[in-house]
Formats: C-alpha cells, sequence, structure tokens
C-alpha cells in the first residue's frame, strides 16, 4: 500500500517547485534556452540537484512548466461570472484575459516559447497547454453552461474560445510584442473586450433568456 505524503512534505514540495520556477524564469529570459543549465537553476532555487529532477525530469519540460506558471499565479483572483448574463460573463472572463496577457514578463515569456522552439527540436515536442489555464477552463465552463441553458448555441468549444480571445489578444497583446510601448487605458482595454464580448454575442446567442 502505497505511503501518505503528509501535509509538510506536500508543503515542501510546493515550495520547492514554486523556487524552482521563480530561479528558472529569471535565467531563462536573462540567458535563454541554450544557455540555462538545470544546475544553475537548482542553485538559484536552492535546491538540490535531485530534488530539481525529481520535479522536472528535464529542461525542456521545466521551460513549459514556467511558462504555463505565470498564467496561473497563485495570487490571482478567481474569476466570478454572473449567473445567466452572457454579456457580463464574456466580459468578466475577458477582463481576466487581458489583465493575464499584460502582466510582467509575459511578453518576454510568450517572446521566449516563439523564438526558443523554433531551435530547439524538444521544446517543439511539448504541448504547451495554454488551455489548462484558469481563465480558459472558466471559459469553456461559460460556453457549456450557456449552452446547458439554452442562452447559448455554441457548438465548437475550442473555435468560440479562440475567436473571443483573439479578438482581445489582437489588440491588448500582440502589438505589444512588437512595439516595447505599446499600452492601452483601462477604458480602451475594457472597450476591446467588450466589442469582442458583443461579436460573439451576435453569432451564438440563441436571444433565450435564462
Amino acid at each position: 500500500m502505497p505511503r501518505e505524503i503528509s501535509a509538510y512534505h506536500r508543503q515542501v514540495a510546493a515550495d520547492n517547485r514554486a523556487a524552482i520556477l521563480e530561479a528558472a524564469t529569471e535565467l531563462f529570459l536573462a540567458l535563454g534556452y541554450d544557455r540555462t543549465s538545470l544546475a544553475r537553476v537548482a542553485d538559484g532555487a536552492g535546491v538540490s540537484k535531485a530534488t530539481l529532477f525529481k520535479q522536472f525530469p528535464t529542461k525542456a519540460e521545466l521551460f513549459e512548466a514556467m511558462v504555463l506558471a505565470a498564467g496561473d499565479a497563485p495570487d490571482s483572483e478567481p474569476v466570478e461570472l454572473p449567473s445567466g448574463d452572457l454579456h457580463a460573463g464574456l466580459v468578466s472572463l475577458g477582463m481576466a484575459y487581458a489583465e493575464l496577457l499584460t502582466r510582467p514578463r509575459m511578453t518576454d515569456l510568450i517572446r521566449a516559447v516563439i523564438t526558443e522552439s523554433a531551435r530547439f527540436p524538444e521544446l517543439r515536442e511539448q504541448t504547451f497547454n495554454f488551455g489548462t489555464l484558469p481563465v480558459l477552463k472558466a471559459l469553456r465552463e461559460f460556453f457549456t453552461a450557456a449552452n446547458a441553458q439554452g442562452t447559448a448555441n455554441v457548438g465548437d468549444l475550442d473555435v468560440a474560445s479562440a475567436q473571443f480571445l483573439g479578438m482581445i489578444a489582437t489588440v491588448v497583446f500582440w502589438p505589444r510584442l512588437v512595439h516595447g510601448n505599446w499600452s492601452l487605458t483601462d477604458e480602451e482595454t475594457h472597450h476591446t473586450v467588450d466589442e469582442a464580448a458583443q461579436t460573439i454575442l451576435a453569432r451564438y446567442a440563441t436571444g433565450v433568456a435564462a
């Protein structure tokens, strides 16, 4: 029978993981993928190489976890969806996504994914499953609930999610990747999200009240 891990040891493992990801972020962004070694990450995190390898057996896995962790910060507020209000729910999710895209380091991290994955086969094999991020999971759940309530008819959740988030990222994020000084006011961001929500409603809303 497997031995149960104590709460103390689970906390130690979580603390080690957080320290490793923080050290990895600093090093990958400063040195690049090629020049960052797992041994250097372990030193920066204050853990042994055995501890690091137990959580991240390869550098590619560590790099992927670092990128995904940027969108799953522990201090993030959960997204509260207004029940039965498609427009308000989409705006809430869209604003949460815009906040994710404008977090510190996010532009550098996505640029690193684009640059490094083209050069290293081990990175091209990674999934970079951004669908695991809380805001994206919440969007799928929101569409599923709207379908069940009959207030929306979303046949392909992935396509609808990509459409909605893509309209936001096109204005909020991608220009920042090219132009470092690109920025929007809060009002401009909200207007962008609202326009995307209105477009999704025009395509998928059924006109049936919840």
